[in-house]
Formats: C-alpha cells, structure tokens, sequence
C-alpha cells in the first residue's frame, strides 16, 4: 500500500479508502468489522462515512453506519486510523437527519458533528466534510443547472467560520468538499484565504471510467490549488464489473434491492460503454472491477480512491487492484472508448 499526504494537511492517507454507506443496510455490524479488520491488516489507514449513511437513506437505519464504524474505532489505536465523514446539507429532504438538514451554518454544524463524534465514539475527525453544497447545485445525476431552482444559501464566510470554530475546538482536523464545482471550490478556497478560515484539503466528487466530468475543469483547480480527488463510485455503484450487463440483475446486489438508486446510470450509453470496457479488460486478462479501479488509481490528480464492497471476496479484489497498473496500451483504449461514449453516467 502507498500514501500520499490529502492535499495541504498532514493527513498521510492510503490509496484506497474503505467506503461504508453500506454498513447498517447490506451489512451487518458483525460484516462491517470483519471489512475494517481485513482492509487495516491490508494497510488501508482511511476510512469515509456520512451522517446520513448507510444508503438508500433511510429513518430507521440512519447513523447505523457510524455507530458499525465506532465500536470497531473503539478497539483501535485511534491515531492510526484516519477518519473522514461529513455533514448532510439542506436541499434533499431527509427530515429524519436532525428535524431536516436547514443549512451548513454553527448550529447545524455543532449538532451534527457533535452526533457524529458520539456514534463514532471519537472526540475528533480527521477530515470533516460537506456532503454536497449548501447552495443549489445540479448533482448525483443531474446533468444541467437550472436558475430556477436557486434557493436561500448560507454564505460561503458563515460556512467557513462556523468550520473554523469546531477546528479551533479540537474536535476536526481538516475539512473538505464533496459534490462541489469549480466555482465553489474557488469561492471556498479564496474566502478562506482572505479571512484566515480553514482551507479545504479535498474534494470528494463522483470520478470513474463511466463519469470523468472532473477532468475538463476541476482537475486544473487540483494542479493550481493543491487540493486533490477523492474519488466515490469508482465501479460506477457495481456497473463497471459487467454484472448487470444484458439487464441482469444479480441476486443481492444492490441495484437489485434498491433499483431507484441506480437512476443516476439508467442512461442509454451506459450499458454499451460499460460493455466496450469489460470487453477491453477481458482481451488483456484483467478484471472488470481491477480495471476500473486501477484507472481511477492512476489519475494525478488523485489521492485516495474510495472502494466499497458487500462481501469480503469483493473487498479482497478491490483491495488487491493496487497491484494493477495498466500498460500504454490498455490506457489507450481506454481514452478511445471514452471518446465514443464520453461519460455516459453525468
């Protein structure tokens, strides 16, 4: 395993991070343990959550994934286990999350952290993030902005500075964006310059073969800025394995349990690109999943991909595609098949 230092922090993370928004739903807490133990003797240090996990969100499930994560973080030596998780914003409903996420501002940003570190059983977070902005924002599938669904937003300064507080406080290490754009990285990072305030170690946005939105513009912020990729949906929520290629629908995978949830992909060109890929996997004896993975790895503007898996055999392979570096060749068509379907899954 390798590691590289998240952004301007001092956060030296792997390069693979273990997602768990499935830990409380799909998996058991006895499962999500057995996950953590086997990616941490594997020397993946950096593991990601959300408030609002496990998915599809949900009254009765929600916060289970941080209270799996926390009486397993308990056990632990906590200074070598980084921890990420993040603050669900206003715009999505979830009136089960705190009464309804109202806005990114101190109060919501208190109560919420403060719920966080209790499930977590941790007095602090390494990387505290924003889970998608509190302002209107085309996103998880959404392709186009539309004016009119502006709604009222917190100043991006009130954001920074109820941040700074809970940082001062001892209680978050660094903060980080999520689902953001080009503008409001931009608008964050100069703000937090100019007064001071926490600047952003990262951005989490949805990245993979399927979905390269972040290069054209983004990836220019990560070489200016400083601040990389955190990749999510790396297999593009299990398509990029080919198992629901011909409309199979695999016994308990999860677009088969939840199929609202896999929206986001129920576009035209998805299941043809994603077939070029397994194809061109297949022709020079790689799988799927190791591929795709081992793309996303391979990106500069990269730091930690995150994996998320079902069973411990789906772990064991994602975990085992750090060892995968594709040729020129394979990269190469990688970049022509991308040019006939480019990023079908916006």
């Amino acid at each position: 395993m390798k590691y590289k230092l998240l952004g301007g922090s001092e956060l030296k993370v792997s390069e693979i991070c273990l997602g768990t928004m499935t830990f409380g739903e799909q998996n058991s807490e006895a499962q999500a343990h057995q996950q953590l133990d086997y990616a941490l003797s594997k020397g993946v240090n950096f593991i990601d959550a959300a408030e609002m996990y496990p998915v599809p969100p949900r009254a009765e499930t929600q916060g289970l994934t941080e209270r799996f994560v926390g009486s397993w973080l308990k056990k632990q030596a906590r200074d070598k286990v980084i921890v990420a998780t993040k603050i669900t914003a206003p715009g999505r409903g979830f009136e089960w999350v705190r009464g309804g996420p109202k806005a990114i501002d101190k109060v919501s940003i208190e109560e919420a952290l403060n719920g966080s570190l209790q499930r977590l059983q941790t007095d602090y977070i390494d990387l505290y993030q924003i889970h998608w902005p509190d302002r209107y924002l085309p996103n998880f599938g959404q392709a186009f902005y539309d004016p009119a669904r502006e709604r009222v937003q917190t100043p991006i300064e009130d954001q920074l500075a109820a941040l700074d507080s809970v940082v001062k406080a001892g209680k978050v290490r660094y903060i980080g964006l999520s689902n953001e754009s080009p503008w409001g990285v931009m608008q964050f990072l100069s703000i937090a310059r100019e007064r001071k305030l926490p600047i952003p170690a990262s951005i989490q946005n949805a990245y993979s073969l399927l979905n390269r939105t972040y290069e054209p513009a983004l990836s220019e912020v990560t070489r200016r800025e400083g601040i990389p990729l955190i990749p999510y949906s790396a297999l593009a929520f299990g398509h990029l394995t080919g198992k629901y290629l011909n409309a199979a629908q695999p016994a308990g995978a999860r677009l088969t349990l939840f199929p609202p949830f896999g929206q986001r992909y129920a576009k035209e060109n998805v299941a043809p690109a994603t077939q070029a890929y397994v194809e061109l996997a297949n022709r020079h004896g790689l799988r799927p999943a190791a591929m795709a993975l081992a793309f996303v790895r391979s990106r500069w503007f990269v730091a930690s991909t995150i994996i998320g898996a079902t069973t411990l055999d789906q772990l064991k392979e994602n975990i085992d595609s750090i060892d995968v570096e594709l040729t020129e060749a394979v990269s190469e068509e990688i970049d022509s098949i991308h040019q006939h379907y480019p990023n079908p899954a916006l």
